[in-house]
């Protein structure tokens, strides 16, 4: 079943280490996309997500605005982060892996999402079949061109290499009108 990706239900997040000793946590705002998937069949599972780069939002305008420039994410030539994904691998019950290719800054690079959940399905009171599941990875920010390195007095990083992604995605898809509408 093909699902859409329910914006008002659904956060995409990171989280970045600070001078070696803070989290720093944000979001993106603005994204959409489509899920096709089969519990029977998670191998035949296809995903695409557009993210707005210019969406994201950490709580601070200046920094906001510097992980938009050509330092970070150059959002002016690059307005776009992508997701692409097909088959996804069962691991356990409610587990899967789904292996695909993440494009920032106009470089990809093949990710694996370790994905949790879509086992509860719902009908909701407007007709819409729901499913949610929660999907995790790491990557590190420089396989990205994203090489900004000021250092801290210490010699670490002001910003970590490793970039934390964690989605909660709650999917919505029509639901089929059943045998007696059809013929009704």
């Amino acid at each position: 079943m093909r699902y859409d990706i329910d914006p008002v239900h659904t956060t995409i997040t990171f989280s970045a280490k600070h001078m070696l000793v803070a989290t720093v946590r944000g979001s993106f705002k603005k994204f959409s996309g489509w899920v096709e998937f089969d519990p029977e069949h998670p191998e035949q599972a296809k995903v695409e997500v557009e993210i707005d780069a210019f969406s994201i939002d950490t709580r601070e305008e200046a920094r906001d605005n510097h992980l938009r420039s050509a330092d970070f994410l150059y959002v002016e030539k690059y307005p776009t982060i992508t997701f692409k994904a097909e088959g996804a691998r069962k691991i356990g019950p409610g587990q899967y892996e789904l292996p695909g290719k993440l494009t920032i800054r106009g470089v990809t690079r093949d990710v694996t999402l370790q994905v949790e959940g879509g086992d509860e399905v719902i009908k909701d009171a407007y007709g819409f079949i729901r499913r949610g599941f929660t999907a995790r990875t790491t990557i590190n920010r420089h396989d990205f061109d994203l090489r900004w390195d000021n250092k801290i007095e210490t010699g670490g990083l002001i910003v970590g290499e490793r970039v934390g992604i964690e989605i909660d995605v709650e999917l919505m898809a029509k639901a089929e009108e059943t045998a007696a509408e059809k013929t009704a």
